[in-house]
């Protein structure tokens, strides 16, 4: 018999068993996360929110969009931070990733999850407020498209008052997808497959690469991340969720010409630590295409996910920009 005919045979449990493993529980921290959160359906899905009613005597509102393949669980380092800064910060968790639904098959689009974005703040009454942005990675993008679309007027859009973005992959010719990635967004009838055997170890070593050595998150945290992406069995959508990357390319012009040619205040939190993004090449870039836009670099051991490894300092960055009009 072939080799391969062998490895095949092994596989075949190997992946049956697999299948069946359950999601891990809930930690205490992310239990009490999803506790305090609410959904609401956006065309037949439930999508997770959280917001907090902060600061009295303030009308200022923040909205939160985090990247992939995490949630809105990535701003829990900074969240009573900013509380104490603002009215109302609401957060939500994309279509197919946290808590919110993961339908499949499903064709996941940048624009399908700005459209989601638009529905929660018509359904938390805010369509006629002026919104704050902070955007991280895959989420920098979705706020590029509800940037094209309040800056156009297109109906339903959402009334962007200031947009901070951070570490995300905004051009494409800076951006360097993780081979894991990259394997998944091209491989066709294989990544189904490769879907369904990545576990904890893989994740976790994955999302390690793109910390700093001196920033690592602990191992509960990377616990709370797999977790997340394994509610609602997330890890299978992976491979849909990951054509954004193409999309990216494919509507450069759109979105970087928002980027470039809006009068919305804007500001850029940077890691340059990245490998994702790297240093000096994406924010070399970014300075000279969008020159309207203040920058913040962070200490050099600050990699991909600034708002987790250097949160003091992205608060306090973002802080600034925030008080400086």
């Amino acid at each position: 018999m072939e080799w391969w005919l062998h490895v095949g045979l092994l596989c075949i449990p190997l992946l049956a068993v697999y299948l069946h493993i359950p999601p891990p529980q809930l930690s205490p921290a992310l239990n009490t996360w999803h506790s305090s959160g609410h959904f609401f359906t956006f065309r037949g899905n439930n999508v997770f929110y959280k917001e907090s009613v902060g600061i009295v005597g303030s009308s200022d509102v923040l909205l939160l969009l985090h990247g992939f393949p995490t949630s809105s669980y990535d701003w829990y380092k900074i969240w009573d931070s900013l509380t104490q800064r603002f009215n109302r910060v609401i957060a939500l968790d994309f279509l197919g990733f946290g808590f919110s639904d993961k339908p499949r098959p499903h064709r996941y689009s940048i624009f399908e999850q700005a459209s989601v974005v638009e529905a929660l703040v018509a359904h938390l009454g805010l369509s006629e407020q002026r919104i704050n942005i902070l955007s991280h990675d895959y989420g920098d993008t979705v706020a590029l498209e509800l940037l094209y679309r309040s800056d156009h007027n297109r109906s339903g859009h959402v009334t962007i008052n200031s947009l901070c973005l951070s570490n995300g992959g905004i051009f494409p010719e800076t951006h360097y997808p993780r081979f894991v990635q990259k394997v998944l967004k091209d491989s066709g009838f294989i990544s189904p497959v490769l879907t369904r055997l990545i576990n904890f170890q893989l994740f976790s070593r994955g999302i390690g690469d793109v910390f700093g050595p001196y920033t690592q998150p602990t191992e509960a945290e990377f616990w709370d991340m797999w977790t997340g992406v394994r509610i609602n069995d997330g890890n299978l959508v992976m491979d849909s969720i990951l054509q954004y990357i193409n999309q990216r390319l494919k509507h450069r012009e759109r979105w970087v010409g928002a980027l470039t040619s809006t009068s919305t205040p804007l500001h850029m939190i940077y890691g340059p630590l990245d490998p994702i993004n790297p240093h000096p090449e994406f924010i070399q870039l970014y300075r000279k295409l969008v020159q309207r836009s203040t920058v913040s670099v962070l200490d050099e051991h600050v990699s991909h996910y600034p708002q987790l490894e250097d949160p003091t300092g992205f608060f306090n960055a973002y802080l600034s920009f925030i008080n400086s009009f």
